[in-house]
């Protein structure tokens, strides 16, 4: 039986481990071509390799799937380009860009380095910009050209990013920014036949296995809901024809949970319709924050 992405092709940044890894598997047991894109490069950035990649490129490959490995650097204007011609060259074709790659270089904030910030705010969300940015000047001038178009944009936002974290103030930035981004390209492009959508997952990878050890440990009952896994199921199918009329949405994921994101929307208003005076500010904030939602608390708080 045909997988759900039959015959798509698509690009997964970050997919050499962790959830980028199963989501490269999963589209491909789902019977889409994969561009394996992963610089190699350790939990804070460093370091890099074409390794893990290829490895897993040839893990695909034996198992009856087509792939190809990529080793730019997504928040590269020139190598992200690059990389989308690549594709197009190679497959003929681009259907799907998963935003997944990222690294960690967790801070309090007033302890948190200039070099830190820009690092993390660059592959995040400079990374989330580039390749889609190229992908979707393709999918536009085939939509312009007159040629059907039907893609997907899928973003990895996080619940950091909306809710905050306590220490993660960059990570939390620019997984917020991620999560607007999601929302504008869902905006704009769909005239051309693309969707865009974000997933803020939770699961057991590199960057949480240390903070979550404990609470996030195998069970017994033989259903671990922290492995990587249980996020691609979500991912794979937000990239398929199936999705067409979902966009714009952030999804958590996390075990066999998915549920959608409430995000920031207008709430209980005063209009006094004459200019404020400063004295009479205090009791009309008391009162609406008093007919407002709580907001959820920031994690680690």
């Amino acid at each position: 039986m045909a997988g759900i992405c039959e015959g798509r092709v698509v690009i997964v940044t970050g997919a050499a481990r962790g959830i980028g890894r199963e989501h490269a598997l999963e589209f491909a047991r789902q019977g889409a071509k994969v561009v394996v894109n992963d610089l190699g490069v350790g939990l804070d950035g460093a370091g890099g390799g074409s390794e893990p990649a290829q490895e897993l490129v040839e893990e695909i490959r034996r198992a009856g799937g087509e792939a190809m490995a990529n080793g730019a650097d997504v928040a590269d204007w020139e190598q992200t380009g690059a990389l989308v011609k690549e594709t197009l060259a190679t497959f003929g074709r681009l259907d799907v860009v998963v935003n997944n790659a990222g690294f960690l270089r967790d801070r309090m904030f007033v302890s948190n380095s200039e070099e830190e910030w820009d690092a993390v705010i660059r592959v995040h969300l400079k990374g989330h910009f580039c390749i889609a940015r190229h992908a979707c000047e393709y999918w536009r001038g085939e939509s312009k050209a007159g040629k059907p178009v039907d893609a997907r944009i899928i973003n990895t936002s996080s619940g950091a990013g909306l809710q905050g974290s306590v220490g993660q103030g960059t990570y939390s930035a620019a997984k917020a920014g991620i999560a607007a981004l999601t929302l504008v390209q869902a905006a704009e492009l769909g005239r051309y036949g693309i969707t865009s959508n974000a997933i803020a997952p939770s699961a057991r990878t590199r960057m949480t296995e240390a903070v979550f050890a404990e609470t996030m440990a195998k069970p017994e009952s033989g259903f671990d809901e922290a492995a990587p896994e249980n996020i691609a199921p979500l991912v794979v199918w937000l990239g398929s024809e199936e999705s067409q009329d979902v966009t714009g949405q952030v999804f958590e994921v996390s075990g066999g949970m998915i549920s959608v994101a409430d995000g920031w929307r207008a709430g209980p208003k005063l209009d006094k319709g004459a200019r404020w005076e400063p004295d009479e500010i205090g009791a009309a904030v008391h009162n609406l924050l008093g007919k407002a939602v709580p907001p959820q608390k920031v994690y680690g708080s």
